[in-house]
């Protein structure tokens, strides 16, 4: 299965998964026009599915305190 794309359980067929999409869009995007800059990304980094992504990436890995000592704990709550 590529990383753009899984199976949807019950139809079968390839389902574009949209943190995927989003990730190789920006990445055209930049390669198409290495002197572009990307000024307005607010948006897309608060999307509920881009933050649900990243929390379980950085539960996976156990997290690390930033600058500001925050714990995983301590969001959670």
């Amino acid at each position: 299965m590529s990383a753009v794309t899984a199976r949807s359980a019950t139809s079968g067929s390839p389902k574009l998964d949209p943190v995927r999409a989003l990730q190789h869009a920006l990445y055209r995007a930049a390669k198409a026009d290495p002197g572009r800059r990307f000024h307005a990304l607010g948006d897309k980094v608060h999307r509920r599915d881009i933050l649900r992504r990243a929390w379980v990436w950085v539960r996976r890995n156990n997290g690390a305190p930033g600058i500001g000592a925050t714990t995983l704990a301590d969001v959670e709550e």
